[in-house]
C-alpha cells in the first residue's frame, strides 16, 4: 500500500453539489464545501489509519480500522457510523446516517492519482486528487 502517507490534491469535481443535496447537506455549507480543493491522506500507525482530510474551511481526521464500525463526524457536523476496508489499492467505506442513508466511498489510489466516487440513493459524485 504506497499510498500511505502520500497526500493527494482535489483537481477535479463532478456532481459534488448534487451528492450533498441528497446527503441533506444546507445551502451555505454546501457553497463553502464546493469552494474548497481539499487535500486527503491516509496515515498509519501499527493496525489503526486515519483519513485526513484537510482544507481551508475545515480538517477532518477519522481514525478507523479495517472492518470494524466507528464513530465519526462528517465536516456538515452529522454524525455517522462508518466501516472501512482495503481491497489492494482500493479503500471502501460504507457510511450510515441517522436518518437512514446509507452512503458508500471508493478510493482507489494510483501513483499518480486518486479517484474518489461517492454514491448515495441514485447521485454519484466523482472527485480526482493528483498526487503531491
Amino acid at each position: 500500500m504506497d499510498f500511505i502517507g502520500k497526500k493527494y490534491k482535489m483537481t477535479s469535481s463532478e456532481n459534488f453539489d448534487e451528492f450533498l443535496k441528497a446527503i441533506g447537506v444546507g445551502l451555505i455549507t454546501r457553497k463553502a464545501a464546493n469552494a474548497v480543493t481539499p487535500t486527503v491522506e491516509i496515515r498509519q500507525d501499527g493496525d489503526s489509519y486515519s483519513l485526513v482530510t484537510s482544507s481551508t474551511f475545515k480538517t477532518t481526521e477519522v481514525k478507523f480500522k479495517p472492518g470494524e464500525e466507528v464513530d465519526e463526524e462528517r465536516a456538515d457536523g452529522v454524525k455517522v457510523k462508518s466501516v472501512y476496508n482495503f481491497e489492494g489499492n482500493t479503500l471502501k467505506q460504507v457510511q450510515k446516517c441517522p436518518d437512514g442513508l446509507e452512503i458508500n466511498f471508493v478510493r482507489e489510489f494510483g501513483p499518480e492519482e486518486m479517484k474518489a466516487v461517492m454514491t448515495v440513493k441514485d447521485v454519484t459524485c466523482t472527485r480526482v486528487y493528483k498526487a503531491q
